[in-house]
């Protein structure tokens, strides 16, 4: 069980921090980005991030599923705050590959000379999404610890 929930932790802080990060560093900013430097911040992050993520996002939600089977009858605390980190991981999952990867996609095609009319509305969506994945990310990262430790 222990096991368990060291790799379900260490690999969930690794994708919340793979949210956080670029929140701190770039996203709270980006909407001050020229249009140059915000086409080549997200050409970047995404060959960066992506081959990373498509592997860590679903390992660190598959995780989770033997800490809640193991501690389903014996540890009901443990149960319902891994289950609510579980939750809000599937919310963060759900947003990237729902929401977030199909507008990265659109924006990797994009050049200064054909960026769309509604491109800022785009980036800003994207931008409203990525802080709401950080939340659930940080959120999720937060409730396995707790029913770790208590």
């Amino acid at each position: 069980m222990k096991t368990w929930e060291l790799i379900s932790i260490v690999l969930s802080a690794l994708v919340a921090g793979m949210f956080y990060g670029p929140w701190a560093a770039l996203s709270r900013s980006i909407s001050s980005f020229t249009p140059e430097v915000f086409l080549a911040i997200v050409d970047r992050m995404n060959r960066n991030m992506a081959p990373i993520m498509t592997v860590l996002m679903p390992a660190a939600v598959l995780s989770i599923v033997p800490v809640l089977f193991l501690s389903y009858h014996k540890q009901p605390r443990t149960f319902y705050l891994g289950l609510a980190g579980f939750a809000f991981f599937i919310i963060a999952l759900l947003i990237t590959m729902l929401i977030e990867v199909p507008i990265v996609k659109e924006i990797v095609t994009w050049k200064v000379s054909t960026l769309p009319d509604n491109w800022q509305q785009l980036r800003d969506r994207w931008s409203a999404f990525h802080a709401i994945r950080v939340v659930a990310g940080l959120a999720g990262l937060v409730l396995l610890v707790v029913g770790a430790i208590f």
